[in-house]
């Protein structure tokens, strides 16, 4: 007798439901009403049902058959559930709901999350930007200043790690101010460079380069780093 309880049970199936769904429902506008006939849809479509009667819905809830139309109807409308049409082999024409829109609207609230995060992880570059720009100028950056850190982050879409490393390259050439780091952030990109070890391969190139001009090299004292001057380009 336990046997074929167990064996009922197991041919009954499963409903394999993403939990995202239970943690963003109320946020997509949709309540437990919704949800669980939303549920008893997708329970019916995995045992073969694809177009369950408001009837058989209700029969599995505690609401009526029209309640369940109702809903089912308000789904439609907003979205959440889509109807559509197929051919069986005998090529003859049948309905089925599809849960797609819903899938889709969820993938939408994981995309708005993630631009959430990356707006507030820009937003967190900016000001630790301005603060380590503050810092090494030993002074408070100019509204004109401010506005071109913004606009190297915004417009030219520059990577504050690339930033911070033009900063740092303009500190150790001795030449701190916006125009020299501007420069060098025009050259990075004009040579494609996207990250900190292509800058830091680049500029040992330059510096290479200066190493051997004869002219230069007397300039230089052996204690002394050559660095490549972008103003000069």
């Amino acid at each position: 007798m336990e046997k074929d309880i167990l064996l009922a049970w197991i041919e009954e199936g499963t409903v394999n439901i993403p939990s995202i769904l239970f943690t963003n429902y109320k946020r997509m506008g949709l309540n437990e009403a919704d949800i669980m006939l939303i549920l008893q849809v997708y329970s019916f479509q995995n045992k073969g049902n694809s177009f369950p009667t408001p009837e058989e819905l209700s029969s599995n809830m505690t609401i009526t058959s029209g309640e369940c139309a109702s809903i089912l109807r308000k789904l439609v409308q907003q979205g959440f559930i889509s109807i559509e049409e197929g051919n069986t082999t005998e090529d003859i024409l049948f309905e089925k709901y599809s849960l797609k829109p819903l899938w889709m609207k969820l993938l939408d609230c994981l995309q708005e999350d993630k631009k959430q995060s990356q707006r507030q992880q820009s937003s967190f570059s900016e000001n630790e930007l301005y603060t380590i720009f503050e810092k090494e100028f030993g002074r408070p950056l100019s509204p004109l200043e401010c506005e071109t850190l913004g606009m190297w982050m915004d417009q030219d879409h520059h990577d504050a790690v690339i930033i911070k490393a033009a900063l740092k390259e303009a500190v150790i050439s001795g030449k701190l101010n916006f125009r020299y780091i501007d420069r060098i952030l025009f050259e990075w990109k004009k040579n494609g460079i996207e990250t900190i070890e292509q800058a830091r391969k680049h500029g040992e190139k330059f510096r290479c380069n200066v190493r051997k001009g004869p002219m230069e090299y007397e300039k230089t004292s052996s204690n002394t780093v050559p660095f490549y001057n972008w103003l000069e380009q």
